[in-house]
């Protein structure tokens, strides 16, 4: 029979609680984070890079008591696993107004009854939308931003330990003010789509009025058709900074929120 001294068996016992704590923070991020957690990425993929990032970050978990109880350990893990899944859920945000920017001007253009299946959520979705949420995706990649994601993952052990996470009125109120700005992003995504259509239906009015025997309403849904994807590709050319400052804004925001849930 082997008997452990007790200092190796609280060594093995710490070392296989920071594996714990490291696993549930990068679970709570590949569950919700842009690109990791996309529906189109096999779940084995998923796993194996949720083990990879668990034994990079595992040596940076500070000291935990080497003894917890069953409960106070589901506690524990609950609390990680949940600030994993807010440093990428901000991010999402983004993706989801990019959605929304596709709905709207997809009513506008015409393309409101057209969809396809979203290879990054394998459901069917407005062409709009798709299109809109995968250049996003391709966007959020060519900006490296999953480095930022990662880097803020780790720093998350240095201002918020574990163990020390709770929900608290200041966290809440200030996530709840940021999930409010995604109305706010999706509408300045479309901003560029929905003017030029209000003045397209302005002129057609006119048009309407000066010449009733002309079929305002049919020439019309090809007008603002070209006018939107005219605008469209000439706005894409901007989404770069913007999303790249949106981006930026999404991690400072989870950090704060992480740092008022204290």
């Amino acid at each position: 029979m082997i008997v452990f001294d007790m200092p190796i068996a609280a060594s093995i016992d710490r070392t296989l609680a920071a594996w714990m704590i490291a696993g549930s923070r990068v679970t709570g991020l590949l569950v919700v984070a842009p690109f990791f957690g996309s529906a189109g990425v096999p779940a084995r993929i998923k796993i194996g890079l949720s083990f990879l990032l668990t034994v990079f970050l595992a040596p940076l978990v500070p000291a935990t008591p080497a003894a917890l109880s069953a409960s106070a350990l589901a506690v524990l893990l609950l609390g990680e696993f949940v600030i994993g899944f807010l440093l990428g859920f901000t991010l999402q945000l983004f993706f989801e107004a990019g959605q929304i920017a596709g709905q709207v001007c997809g009513v506008q253009m015409g393309y409101s009854l057209a969809s396809v299946i979203n290879p990054y959520s394998d459901a069917d979705s407005a062409v709009l939308s798709t299109f809109y949420e995968l250049i996003v995706l391709l966007l959020f990649i060519q900006l490296s931003v999953p480095h930022w994601l990662l880097r803020g993952l780790a720093r998350s052990f240095d201002y918020l330990p574990p163990g020390h996470f709770s929900l608290t009125w200041p966290a809440v109120s200030t996530l709840f003010k940021f999930v409010a700005g995604m109305w706010v992003a999706g509408l300045q995504i479309a901003a560029p789509v929905l003017v030029a259509s209000l003045f397209a239906d302005v002129a057609l009015g006119f048009v309407g009025k000066a010449s009733p025997q002309l079929p305002v309403l049919f020439v019309g849904i090809s007008i603002k058709n070209l006018l939107g994807l005219a605008v469209l590709a000439g706005a894409v050319a901007f989404w770069p900074r913007f999303f790249d400052a949106r981006f930026g804004r999404a991690l400072e925001a989870s950090e704060t929120i992480l740092k008022l849930a204290h």
